[in-house]
């Protein structure tokens, strides 16, 4: 359960899987016979590695064998188990849902583009991907507004920020470049005038006396 869980391999993939198939020394995983009809290559990452540790090899040919030490076909008796357990729904097909998940925590991370999602998932077609795109599109949107945040000071919020501006004292990029917007000037007449920052851009490269 947990090598779909860390790698979205597919149910055949993983029961086919053999060690000869695990390159520990370059750290991939070789596919054979994927469902696209073309092997695959997928990195051998932290999460299986810990799962092939425990693991006893002998002289066992499949990572995950059978009866006898053959292919292994049938695992639906422990699935059912786990899904009793879980209160889990009868039709629920875990190893498929586990790839899914996987996909699905990679594409709303916002680390991980489609294309990269692709090969990961050894898709044939890009297409078969788009599905997880608008997680990637709410993880875009997140990360914009975090954006907002963090030029805000953190706090998210919208209020305005009043800038005292003294006789003799001048404007610079640093001193600008915090506030939020929009920003109100103050000046020594008590004459309020709101402003962009955008419409500072020009005073922006020396210090302009007010």
């Amino acid at each position: 359960m947990l090598m779909a869980l860390y790698t979205g391999m597919r149910r055949g993939e993983i029961f086919r899987l053999k060690w000869e198939d695990i390159d520990l020394e370059k750290g991939f995983i070789h596919i054979r016979d994927p469902k696209g009809g073309i092997d695959q290559t997928i990195p051998l990452n932290e999460g299986v590695k810990s799962v092939l540790a425990g693991i006893y090899r002998g002289k066992k040919k499949f990572v995950f064998p059978g009866k006898g030490g053959g292919r292994l076909k049938n695992i639906q008796k422990a699935v059912n188990r786990i899904k009793a357990r879980a209160g889990l729904p009868k039709d629920f097909r875990p190893l498929h849902g586990l790839r899914h998940t996987f996909a699905s925590f990679l594409a709303s991370s916002g680390k991980v583009d489609l294309y990269t999602l692709q090969k990961l998932l050894t898709h044939k077609s890009p297409i078969v991907t788009q599905r997880y795109a608008h997680l990637r599109d709410n993880a875009l949107k997140q990360a914009s507004e975090a954006a907002v945040k963090i030029i805000r000071g953190g706090t998210g919020e919208t209020e305005e920020k009043v800038i005292n501006i003294k006789r003799g004292k001048c404007l610079t990029a640093p001193s600008l470049f915090f506030y939020h917007l929009p920003v109100t000037i103050e000046t020594p007449h008590t004459v309020k005038k709101k402003i962009m920052v955008q419409q500072l851009y020009p005073y922006l490269k020396e210090p302009v006396k007010r």
